[in-house]
């Protein structure tokens, strides 16, 4: 049972299946076990990033194409939720209207930067996305009348996801139950459900065309595989995914802005993610957004606490400053590429492998 849920992709290795069964039950329970709304916010954060990144890991894990266009989309899902609340109110039609309107300008915009840029080399795919991403950013930020601008837009859910409406007053294992807990499962529930769903693509027949084109697309075209076809599929579908994170990132927040959803750095932080976790392995990007995410919210804390810590030693409070954060996160990016040049995900299955062959 478990193993068709999974599409038949076991984790293969009993590390890896214990880290994942760790962390779906971390984030099942985080709003009991991490009380506080900093913990309650990075889980959040670490779901929206995992849907996020597996879109984008089917185009770079699984296809082979590099796109800097991924936030763009991203933005699109968030600016989508946004837009249709502050327009229509605080209405679940308003969401559903921002969503499908998201998803429909998503799949028209992938069709079109696939279809005409698609059939050149990666280098320039790449650029061309870049160029698209960074356009559709300014565009954000100059049509303040529907975006709010640099401004960004704030706005209301429906009262069901309100953090004033609450189904107890009494709290439950120290946690609040209200709108703001339904949110979270809300995007708990869309995670785990988005994540089944991609690994049945990447484990279907269309799955395996993607993978043999990433190993040799003259190959592909060889035996008889319209490679433009199936690439054009792929970035459409990890668009899709990405604009889905975007609504999710804005039901969360009730709030978008440029630099929300549209930053160049969420796509540099995406790109880090694919590479830590391992990239061609849906399980990667949901270990690799746990660690950085993680990382990300609790380094300075913990510099902060190590540099306390050094107080009487020269030069180590210095460096261990929480304004350094950013320097030990490239550090830690460094270590990990090198001891896990396959990812984490990478190097646990092939201990296991090691471990299994007969001496």
């Amino acid at each position: 049972m478990l193993s068709r849920l999974l599409s038949h992709d076991l984790p293969r290795s009993k590390l890896l299946a214990l880290i994942l069964i760790a962390i779906v039950a971390g984030l099942a329970f985080a709003p009991f076990i991490f009380p506080g709304v900093k913990a309650l916010n990075v889980a959040a954060k670490i779901l929206v990033f995992i849907v996020l990144v597996v879109g984008f890991d089917l185009l770079l894990g699984y296809t082979g194409i590099v796109s800097f266009a991924h936030t763009m989309f991203f933005g699109i899902g968030a600016y989508g939720i946004a837009i249709a609340t502050t327009r229509m109110g605080p209405t679940w039609s308003a969401l559903a209207v921002g969503v499908a309107g998201a998803l429909v300008l998503s799949l028209l915009l992938s069709l079109a930067v696939g279809l005409f840029s698609l059939r050149v080399r990666a280098i320039f795919f790449a650029m061309i996305t870049l160029a698209v991403a960074a356009a559709f950013q300014t565009l954000a930020s100059q049509l303040s009348e529907f975006t709010g601008g640099e401004d960004g837009l704030t706005f209301k859910l429906p009262e069901l996801l309100s953090p004033s409406f609450e189904f107890s007053e009494e709290p439950f294992l120290g946690a609040s139950l209200d709108g703001r807990l339904l949110s979270y499962y809300l995007l708990f529930v869309a995670c785990v459900v988005l994540v089944l769903v991609l690994l049945r693509i990447v484990n279907s027949p269309f799955g395996r065309v993607l993978q043999a084109i990433r190993e040799n697309e003259f190959r592909a075209e060889a035996i008889g595989y319209r490679v433009v076809v199936y690439r054009t599929l792929s970035s459409v579908l990890s668009a899709l995914f990405a604009t889905l994170a975007g609504c999710m990132l804005a039901i969360w927040l009730r709030y978008n802005g440029p630099d929300t959803s549209l930053s160049f750095e969420i796509m540099m932080d995406v790109l880090l993610i694919v590479v830590i976790g391992g990239m061609g392995t849906v399980y990667g990007a949901v270990i690799g957004s746990v660690l950085f995410v993680v990382a990300q919210s609790y380094l300075q804390d913990l510099l902060r606490v190590g540099s306390d810590a050094a107080a009487g030693i020269p030069l180590l409070p210095s460096l261990l400053s929480p304004d350094r954060w950013l320097l030990w996160l490239g550090v830690l990016f460094v270590l990990s590429v090198y001891y896990f040049p396959t990812g984490v995900v990478g190097k646990l299955r092939a201990r296991a492998t090691s471990l299994h062959k007969p001496s």
